[in-house]
């Protein structure tokens, strides 16, 4: 029989985690599949590791683990992965824009031999700007990355414990998920389904997160902007040498006076702009190699189901977890 894990980020979802978690339990129980739910809170702010606390006590099919604060969604998914112990892996957010009703058809696909079985939604409901930024960014995406990234394929997924594992063994601290599930490669298969809005609460996906998290995808897995600038470099100079000759010419043959003032700002304007451009590209990629070298934990954990059991001692002091690690507080 399989033994599933579901892995499930929060971050401020008290208001919807209990449907969420009634939901997934109504798609299992029927499927014939033993399975675990593994809760990562991101370091919320509101009342989700208290209704984790208490799902956990209620249901011993429930794990959980907390960070010490926000570490963003990658990190959370990685620490999922880490506690999972099935032997296939489904990720899914708890905000039930992922339908726990879809994962029996997961499952049955996987069965069919597929590693990877992804959900792909399609974009019912979005608004008009946001559909045509976001088919723009994958078209670059497509073009630039050495990986390929579908159009709404997201991190609604079911591994294989083997693609799992292959996920925990990659060691760098900027991770791109999609651009990791894509890069691992196996057998994949998607299917399309209706976008859902979410069921209570309200996005954390604004414009700026998701503009940041487009640059990290862009930059993650190809060092195409550096060639980029080089190619643009040459473009200019290879312009400005035509320019100067037209200049010349025209002085030698028309007598025309060099144009002064107007085409010396232009010029010292618009090369100053690409030239910050190119040092921020550049800026870019030596910060992730600043990053990678200090080979920090991917985070550090606040408490975990096995950790909130245990007695505090008497001083108040309270076990400490990183990256997966339990050492007391100094």
């Amino acid at each position: 029989m399989v033994h599933m894990s579901v892995v499930v980020p929060c971050y401020d979802e008290s208001e919807v985690i209990d449907a969420f978690h009634a939901a997934l339990i109504a798609a299992l129980e029927p499927a014939g599949v033993t399975f675990e739910v593994c809760y990562v809170d991101d370091g919320s702010g509101d009342r989700t590791l208290d209704r984790l606390r208490a799902l956990a006590a209620a249901d011993r099919r429930v794990r959980y683990t907390s960070f010490s604060r926000n570490f963003g969604k990658e990190s959370a998914l990685l620490a999922g992965m880490r506690m999972s112990r099935g032997s296939v892996v489904a990720l899914m957010d708890a905000d039930l824009q992922h339908p726990p009703g879809l994962l029996p058809r997961m499952l049955e696909l996987h069965r069919h031999g597929y590693d990877q079985v992804v959900a792909q939604r399609d974009r019912t409901g979005e608004g008009a700007v946001r559909t045509a930024l976001s088919r723009v960014y994958y078209r670059l995406v497509r073009r630039f990355m050495d990986v390929e990234i579908i159009d709404g394929a997201g991190d609604f997924r079911l591994l294989s414990r083997r693609a799992v594992d292959s996920l925990l063994s990659l060691p760098e601290s900027n991770r791109f998920s999609k651009g990791l599930f894509s890069w691992i490669g196996f057998d994949t298969v998607s299917f399309r389904y209706e976008n859902v809005e979410r069921a209570a609460g309200r996005s954390k996906w604004g414009g700026r997160r998701l503009l940041n998290y487009g640059i990290d995808g862009l930059l993650s897995f190809n060092s195409r902007p550096l060639r980029l600038a080089i190619h643009t470099g040459l473009w200019l100079f290879l312009s400005a040498l035509v320019y100067a000759l037209w200049i010349i010419a025209n002085a030698l043959l028309d007598g025309v006076d060099t144009p002064g003032y107007a085409t010396l700002i232009t010029a010292i304007v618009g090369l100053s702009g690409i030239q910050l451009a190119t040092l921020g590209v550049i800026g870019e990629y030596v910060g992730r190699i600043y990053h990678e070298a200090k080979r920090r934990p991917h985070y550090v954990v606040r408490e975990t189901e096995r950790s909130a059991a245990v007695r505090r001692p008497p001083d108040g002091d309270a076990p400490l977890e990183a990256a997966g690690r339990t050492r007391p507080k100094p």
